[in-house]
């Protein structure tokens, strides 16, 4: 039953037979990717087994492969993201063995080199930055408009259809409820997971309707006009983020939110001291604050909300000398040893460090600071935006620091990781290029780009 995780892989190659490499990516994979959940496998004997995006992303990437790549530009993106691909499966190649690696060396090229080379290469170059922010947008207010289902039911309507193809595959993900209420988690196995990815489709949104994307109003919905296109969508989404009740994410947003309003302000200068003062004067008692709140042991926390905090710093105190015990490699996904009482370490920085070492920790947090840096960089060097907030150099900023943060607080996995770079892909194409906005302003004009031509074309000569 579980060969129906191939059927996105047939799709892509009948597609490919009449599209191009960039209508696939667009129209195919990415509703695979953030529709379907990515902890259903098709199980091979003695052969990686693959997810339903990676069936979809294999094919794509061969087509792309063979067709030749014209406007690739090497960068140090390049090697931080290569870097922390290999540093992984290598890793588990040394502590367990290619049997074990296996899955997690495909997991890597899939997840982590395929969607980051696709997407630096397919949607700037082709002019497609609006195309892909909006679908994107979509598919994120598609999964948080069904979770109603969930948030209502206790159940994720993606479970309820798909376990039956998949027996066993899906039970360790359960929906969780917190103060009476259900979390909401889509097709993203956790709700932090679909919590940082509904925040990245927030922030998208945002961006589209600043720079104008959406027409006024829903074209079977013009008899609502109290609210605009734009304000549906973004409310939507809004809803999808409260219904996950997830406090890193939140928090996450919050700073995408001051990152993204340094874009907006006309008066860069009176907001970056605002900013700085914030931190001095807010941040740092707040941090010193919340670790005494944190320190007080999980037997003598007074609330859940402190016990959770007491719990993340004591994964500190304990884990961090295994860690150092292997620094280099760490001790694999799998082996590292487990603390009594601690099976969940909610900070992926340290579980990266525990698994794979200091050297994969690093190539991650260099990605994360090398583009955060850049795109600040891009955005302070150009005017202020018109119209204000179509910045995309703001926007993509924000969104680095928000999974930065939402991280550090939780697990980075599932579909959290391929968007993660996907949007390093993007941002570092984007990087590259000269394009604000929409991206409409040279000879790539979206107008001009059809996303229905053929790729494999054959001329009909008339005598």
């Amino acid at each position: 039953m579980n060969f129906v995780a191939l059927i996105p892989g047939i799709l892509a190659i009948v597609w490919l037979l009449k599209k191009t490499p960039q209508e696939t990516f667009i129209s195919l994979y990415l509703p695979v990717l953030l529709i379907l959940p990515n902890y259903y496998r098709c199980m091979l004997p003695g052969l990686p087994d693959p997810t339903m995006n990676e069936a979809a992303i294999i094919p794509l990437f061969v087509v792309w492969a063979v067709k030749g790549e014209k406007h690739w530009k090497f960068s140090v993106t390049d090697f931080l993201v290569l870097g922390y691909a290999f540093c992984v499966g290598f890793s588990e190649y040394l502590n367990a063995g290619y049997n074990e690696a296996q899955n997690l060396m495909v997991d890597m090229i899939c997840t982590v080199v395929m969607p980051y080379i696709l997407a630096k290469s397919l949607i700037e170059p082709h002019g497609l930055r609006e195309i892909f922010a909006k679908r994107v947008v979509w598919l994120i207010f598609i999964i948080s408009v069904t979770a109603f289902y969930e948030f209502k039911f206790g159940a994720t309507p993606f479970r309820l259809v798909l376990d039956r193809f998949f027996p066993g595959q899906g039970e360790g993900w359960v929906t969780t409820f917190r103060n009476g209420f259900a979390r909401i988690a889509g097709p993203y196995g956790h709700a932090i997971l679909a919590g940082v990815i509904i925040i990245i489709g927030y922030r998208l949104a945002r961006w589209l309707e600043w720079c104008g994307a959406w027409e006024l109003q829903f074209k079977k919905l013009k008899w609502f006009n109290k609210l605009s296109k734009a304000q549906l969508i973004t409310l939507g989404i809004l809803a999808g983020s409260i219904m996950t009740g997830c406090r890193g994410p939140w928090l996450g947003g919050i700073a995408a939110a001051v990152v993204v309003a340094l874009g907006r302000t006309k008066k860069r200068t009176l907001g970056i001291v605002l900013v700085l003062s914030g931190i001095l004067f807010i941040g740092i008692p707040a941090a010193i604050s919340f670790w005494s709140y944190a320190s007080v042991g999980r037997a003598k926390a007074k609330s859940d909300s402190q016990e959770t905090a007491a719990y993340r710093k004591e994964l500190m105190d304990k884990y961090i000398d295994i860690a150092i015990e292997r620094s280099v490699w760490g001790w694999g996904r799998n082996t590292y040893p487990k603390v009594s009482g601690m099976p969940s370490i909610d900070n992926y920085f340290l579980l990266l460090s525990l698994m794979h070492g200091l050297i994969a920790l690093g190539f991650l947090v260099g990605l994360f600071l090398w583009m955060f840096v850049r795109l600040l960089k891009r955005g302070f060097s150009l005017p202020p935006s018109v119209p204000a907030g179509s910045s995309l150099a703001f926007t993509l900023a924000g969104i680095y620091l928000a999974i930065f943060i939402s991280i550090a607080t939780v697990y980075m996995g599932e579909q959290v990781v391929h968007l993660l770079f996907i949007l390093s892909g993007w941002a570092e194409a984007y990087l590259q290029s000269k394009k604000e906005g929409l991206g409409r302003d040279n000879e790539n004009n979206l107008s001009n780009v059809s996303l229905a031509t053929n790729y494999f074309n054959f001329r009909r000569v008339l005598t």
